[in-house]
């Protein structure tokens, strides 16, 4: 079949549709998902099976090409799931990034011009600062393969990860390889090594291994083990946490029931706009540095807080807007439900001398709820929800707190949409928003936006 891209499904994938007669001459949708390809172009397919409703295929060629196309620097883009779009322009991503922020607004009635073009980023490859490596039954350690998490493809490089991470993961795979030590295979349940974890401060320049093993690093082990210990220490001084952690857990997660700190501590050391942030293995932490400043920063501008204020930062995690924020206003509570975060959230503002705030362990409704019986009504409020939103009943519960301002971080442009739109009916108006990329050749896109309540 010769297909048209008509639009870019939330994976990142190009879709057509093709329209056929079925053998009583009535018209059926054939609906074809078609990674690889861009937006406007025209691709040839081979379709094993068109009476289906729908089949995901890969181009056999690129008859007409998006002129934002261009070749894939990195070798394992074709198979590896890490990135979608190597092949689209920087330039490109980013205009579609706008477009879908301006698509999400206007398909719940709001006003697609107040988005503002996505902010992207100098230098847009090597920007995460951490990554989750997979090792495969046979002992490669790599990322899964596109749309199979069976598969594990094996990497010789990763150009979306920080440089040193990229070092140090190699090392620790070289090392698997020569002791022959089995990765985990999923069907059977059987297997030793399961995921390594890379953090990477690119502030303090401390770099974290985590090693999720179905063994403790004892017995048999115990020699591997110090190896390891050996060559980490010898040939990465960077390296101030190396941990090897037992994971039985049937789950595909990366989890602890056992750590053992190898080499350093159980923590690194990071820095965001000049506060000191304490990451364990298990804190969530924005996960591109460059891209995440400038979400404070916009936060800060848009938010405009005052020093007789008392504001809430709800879904606050760790702090990392929090503390900022804490710095210019008179009082702050944060309320995040996962007590870990909450914790973190705590001795990090020991850490950077802030005694003005307060932390729950709290759902977001019932945590509102207590921070105004405990100091009346917050003058400001910020959300940083997960992806899948904050959703309505949250939402209507802020609307009838009245806060006099709302910042609105967003890491899924539907979700804040449908969010956002629930304040509507509570005499609030949205003024800005502004998307930024921190995570180039994906789909994902954050926005900052300001809410205000009307006079």
């Amino acid at each position: 079949m010769v297909v048209d891209i008509d639009h870019i499904d939330r994976k990142g994938n190009g879709q057509a549709v093709v329209w056929r007669e079925n053998e009583l001459g009535n018209k059926r949708k054939l609906k074809l998902i078609i990674p690889q390809s861009l937006p406007g172009e025209t691709v040839q397919v081979t379709v094993d099976d068109p009476t289906m409703r729908w089949q995901k295929v890969l181009p056999d060629a690129i008859l007409a090409t998006n002129p934002d196309r261009m070749e894939a620097p990195c070798p394992h883009f074709e198979l590896c799931g890490g990135c979608v779009w190597q092949h689209w322009s920087y330039e490109g991503q980013l205009k579609h990034k706008t477009e879908h922020v301006k698509k999400a607004l206007e398909s719940v009635g709001m006003n697609p011009d107040l988005v503002e073009d996505t902010i992207g980023m100098d230098e847009p490859w090597h920007y995460r600062n951490k990554m989750e490596f997979t090792f495969s039954p046979e002992g490669d350690l790599g990322l899964h393969e596109q749309g199979n998490f069976r598969k594990i493809i094996p990497l010789e490089t990763c150009l979306i990860a920080g440089r040193n991470m990229v070092d140090a993961t190699m090392e620790v795979s070289e090392w698997a390889k020569e002791f022959g030590l089995p990765g985990y295979n999923k069907d059977t349940k059987e297997g030793l090594l399961r995921h390594l974890m890379v953090r990477e401060s690119f502030e303090t320049g401390e770099v974290m291994l985590a090693l999720f093993a179905t063994e403790a690093p004892a017995g048999e082990l115990a020699a591997a083990a110090e190896d390891l210990i050996e060559r980490i220490t010898k040939n990465y001084p960077n390296v101030k946490s190396l941990m090897w952690l037992v994971n039985t857990d049937i789950a595909d997660r990366t989890q602890s029931e056992e750590t053992f700190v190898l080499a350093g501590r159980d923590f690194i050391y990071d820095e965001l706009g000049g506060y000191r942030y304490r990451l364990w293995f298990d804190t969530f932490f924005q996960t591109n540095p460059v891209q995440a400043q400038k979400l404070v920063e916009l936060a800060l501008e848009m938010g405009n807080p005052q020093e007789d204020e008392k504001m809430i930062d709800l879904f606050c995690g760790v702090g990392t807007f929090s503390l900022p924020f804490a710095a210019r206003v008179k009082e702050l509570a944060g309320i995040e439900i996962v007590e870990t975060s909450i914790e973190s959230a705590k001795r990090n503002a020991i850490d950077n001398d802030l005694h003005n705030t307060t932390f729950l362990a709290r759902d977001a409704r019932r945590g509102i709820d207590e921070v105004h019986e405990s100091w009346g009504l917050a003058d400001m409020l910020l959300i940083d929800p997960p992806r899948c939103g904050a959703g309505g009943k949250v939402m209507r519960r802020i609307g009838r707190a009245q806060p006099k301002r709302i910042v609105y971080v967003s890491c899924n442009p539907d979700t804040f949409a449908t969010d956002t739109a629930e304040l509507l009916q509570f005499g609030y108006t949205l003024q800005k928003v502004q998307p930024v990329d921190l995570f180039p050749h994906t789909v994902h896109v954050e926005c900052v936006a300001l809410l205000t309540l009307d006079n």
